[in-house]
């Protein structure tokens, strides 16, 4: 076995893993924040962990078509998060408990006022 197996195998393995931890957190945490933390994070970085792991043992020209496919999820997945949390929000469905600081309550608050 060459170290190209091992260190893909490591990068397999560990990408299953945090995918799978993201799954369990996503069924297991209380709220909509934490869920979205757990649907975010640890899936994109058991992609990527994935990907890498299937890219060293690919030609360089096969490779990089994984490379645009982490780079893809790396940038869309903060921007889905984001959205589907102020959605959430707006929706009522954040605790407002769980919350330190709360900077959409008072934008929201002056789109009010404003009438839009």
């Amino acid at each position: 076995m060459s170290w190209v197996d091992l260190f893909s195998g490591i990068c397999l393995i560990s990408g299953a893993a945090s995918c799978l931890f993201g799954a369990i957190g996503l069924l297991t945490f209380p709220d909509v924040a934490a869920r979205l933390q757990a649907a975010t994070k640890p899936q994109t970085l058991g992609l990527i962990l994935i990907l890498i792991g299937s890219a060293v043992r690919l030609e360089a020209r096969d490779a990089s078509g994984l490379i645009l496919v982490g780079l893809f999820q790396a940038l869309t997945a903060p921007v889905l998060a984001q959205l589907v949390g102020r959605a959430a929000y707006r929706a009522g469905s954040v605790r407002e408990e769980t919350l330190d600081v709360d900077h959409l309550a008072h934008r929201i608050e002056r789109e009010r006022r404003r009438g839009l």
